[in-house]
């Protein structure tokens, strides 16, 4: 597959996972119309964005400067492989 590099269809890419999370927050939301879930649904976006930043910007950073990620398995590749030295 060849890199997406348009920045036209990255800003749109990046419009289109905001409004299907919006979305599907609010259905969510209305489906079960309880502040509780309403609550823990921020709660775990929030968590979800920390752990995000954490995994590129904090490692690439902070913990290991010369290692630079690709994506979500790179990062877990990563730790494996820290984890077995």
């Amino acid at each position: 597959m060849k890199e997406l590099t348009n920045p036209g269809w990255i800003k749109l890419i990046g419009i289109l996972f905001l409004v299907i999370g919006v979305l599907s927050s609010v259905l969510l939301i209305v489906e079960s119309s309880s502040w509780r879930v309403a609550a823990l649904l921020v709660i775990a976006v929030w968590c979800f964005c920390r752990f995000y930043y954490f995994a590129f910007y904090v490692i690439e950073h902070y913990v290991d400067p010369g290692f630079r990620f690709s994506g979500l398995w790179s990062f877990f590749g990563y730790l494996i492989s820290k984890r077995r030295r």
